[in-house]
Parts: C-alpha cells; sequence; structure tokens
C-alpha cells in the first residue's frame, strides 16, 4: 500500500500525518452520482462525468458558476464519499506562497535562536532553525502531503495572476519546493477542485491544465429534492413554493440573485416560524434570507408571494358600490345634418396707396 513520499533533503524527516491511500474505486459516472446522492449532494450527468474523470485522470476540477449553485458543497461531498480530508485554501486579492504554501514559524525561531546564543555564548548556526521543526504548513502543501485528501481552492477569480503561475507550477509536479529544505512531494495527488464565481476570467494556461465544468442552477424537480433533503420537516407543499419562487427570482432583473443556499435558508426560516405556505407574513419575516442587496429588496418581496389583485378585508380607501348601472342609451338632441354655405363670398378690393 503507498503511502506518501518526501523527496529531497534527507533531514525532513518522516511526515507525522503519513495516511495510507485508500481511494475508492468507482466503476464510472452513474456509480459516483450514486455515492454523491448516498451523502447528500444531488449532481447533474455532466458533473458527476466530470469528477469521475477527473478521479481517474488525476486532473484537477475546474467549476464555474454562479453564487450558491454548490460548487463547495460538491469538495465536501466528494472529500465524504472518498474518505478524504477536506482542505480548504480561501482565495483573495494579495495571496501569496507564504498563505497558500508554507512558512515559518518565526516566533518560535526567534526563542530558539536566543535560547542557543545564551547555551553557546556566541552566535548559533542558523541553518538548525529551517528543519521541518519550524516549518508551518498552509493548505497546499498540506494536501500534497496527506493522503487521500481533496484540495478546494476556493474563489479562485479572486486571486492574482501571479498566484494562478503557483497553481501551475505545483500541479504540475504534485510537489512543493522549499529552498531551505527541497521538494515535498506526495505519493498520490490530491483530488484539485477550484472554484470560480466568473469575477474575472481566469488564464487558459491554468484551465488547459483543468477538466473544466458550468455548474448551473437546478431544475424545478432537482431543488425541490435538494429542499427535502437539507431541510428537516418541510412540507412538500413549501418546498415546491420556495423552488417556483427561486425560479422567478432568478429570471429578475436582480443585484445578486438568489442561489441554492438562499433557498435552503428560506426554507429552513419557513419551518422555525412554523409556516406551511409561502404567504406574505413569511416572505416579510424571512426576506433576509433571499435579498442580499438592498436595491433587490422591494423586487424580492413581490416575487416572493406575489399580492393578490383585491386585498381582502382592506379598509384603505373610501367605500365605492359594487356595481354602477347605467342607461342603455343616451339621447342626444337633433342636429342638422347639413350646413348650407353661399358659393361664393365677393371681398372689397384693397385699397391703392
Amino acid at each position: 500500500m503507498p503511502y506518501r513520499q518526501v523527496v529531497g533533503s534527507t533531514d525532513l524527516g518522516p511526515p507525522t500525518d503519513t495516511l495510507p491511500v485508500t481511494t475508492p474505486r468507482f466503476g464510472g459516472p452513474a456509480e459516483l452520482a450514486a455515492a454523491l446522492d448516498s451523502v447528500g449532494y444531488l449532481p447533474d450527468t455532466g458533473l458527476a462525468a466530470a469528477a469521475f474523470l477527473a478521479l481517474r485522470l488525476r486532473r484537477p476540477l475546474f467549476l464555474e458558476g454562479d453564487p450558491g449553485v454548490g460548487k463547495t458543497a460538491f469538495a465536501q461531498a466528494m472529500a465524504d464519499v472518498l474518505d478524504a480530508e477536506l482542505i480548504r485554501l480561501q482565495c483573495y486579492g494579495g495571496i501569496d506562497a507564504s498563505q497558500a504554501l508554507y512558512d515559518w514559524n518565526f516566533p518560535r525561531q526567534i526563542l530558539e535562536l536566543r535560547a542557543a546564543r545564551e547555551a553557546a555564548g556566541g552566535t548559533p548556526d542558523v541553518t538548525s532553525l529551517y528543519t521541518r521543526e519550524f516549518l508551518v504548513r498552509r493548505p497546499i502543501l498540506k494536501a500534497v502531503e496527506t493522503s487521500p485528501s481533496v484540495l478546494l481552492v476556493d474563489e479562485i477569480d479572486r486571486a492574482d495572476d501571479e498566484f494562478e503561475a503557483l497553481l501551475l507550477e505545483v500541479f504540475e509536479n504534485n510537489s512543493v519546493s522549499i529552498p531551505e529544505l527541497g521538494t515535498i512531494g506526495g505519493a498520490v495527488p490530491p483530488l484539485v477542485v477550484l472554484t470560480s464565481n466568473r469575477t474575472r476570467e481566469v488564464h487558459d494556461a491554468l484551465k488547459r491544465r483543468c477538466l473544466y465544468h458550468w455548474i448551473d442552477h437546478p431544475d424545478l424537480p432537482r431543488e425541490v429534492e435538494i429542499l427535502r433533503r437539507r431541510v428537516d420537516g418541510l412540507p412538500d407543499e413549501l418546498a415546491g413554493q420556495v423552488a417556483a419562487a427561486m425560479r422567478r427570482l432568478r429570471s429578475a432583473n436582480l443585484v445578486k440573485p438568489p442561489g441554492v443556499a438562499e433557498a435552503i435558508d428560506l426554507a429552513r426560516a419557513a419551518v422555525e416560524l412554523g409556516e406551511r405556505s409561502l404567504t406574505d407574513t413569511l416572505a416579510d419575516a424571512a426576506l433576509g434570507t433571499v435579498a442580499k442587496h438592498h436595491d433587490d429588496r422591494a423586487e424580492v418581496r413581490r416575487l416572493l408571494a406575489p399580492a393578490p389583485l383585491v386585498a381582502s378585508g382592506s379598509s384603505a380607501g373610501p367605500d365605492l358600490p359594487d356595481r354602477v348601472d347605467l342607461p342603455d342609451r343616451v339621447d342626444l338632441p337633433d342636429l342638422p345634418n347639413r350646413v348650407d354655405l353661399p358659393d361664393r363670398v365677393d371681398l372689397p378690393d384693397r385699397p391703392r396707396s
């Protein structure tokens, strides 16, 4: 049974969290989809096929889609079915190697240096400070050394171009180069899942090394089933109403259209409030679960529970009769059918000056 391998300097020592490789083998996309279904994630056919090939071909899987469609939840589900550790790297502007790969424990190094200086009475050897004992493993290095593992590089579109180049080097060799130690690699590469909300275009060089899949919003039946599974005690009628409301909202011109996560939050709020249908009361109380931008609040409120054309029991405005009877015919006075005009009108001659 293969274990993680460490390549490079011999003073690295054995890893402290060596795990055997126990990655399950799936016979095909349908079998993987069934496994994901068993842990509560309902993938479409394309996503199951892309994930299956990513496992077999040992390629990173690049997922794009609108926020809230289940990209991050997919990585967690894959970690569950693979019985692997999920290691998450949240990207942001300015992220670099010290946050993604590794760093050194500088406070501990300083304390060790002072202690060695006091004991030796001179200048100690600083090379002893750059050993695995003082190494701080960041998510990518930890994923390379851990088998099995799922590395989630979340929202790669928020990172800079230089960070994409850093990922290319790591994914190419499944190893991390540390000048002070050498090259640390693993026997089995982790399953890498990169997600993007498409706030910017990721470079083609990174996409070419990945399998690509676009995750769209689920159709109505699949979203209803997701709500049933994720929300305990949710009435079937309410699940259908929430899913239908989400479709109306996603087709509207909103600043931040709701995803599946917002649908789940709305359904959970309904259960907590004791509501069994999508009413005006629920729309008012749970508006914050769906409307995530101030400019969207009015439109979201209108589309969540559309108001009836005539409000029952309303006391606003003057009382009007239920019916106004109009006469069948209004007689007008007789008018002449024709007005006779003279054939010619003689005008006086223009006076001469």
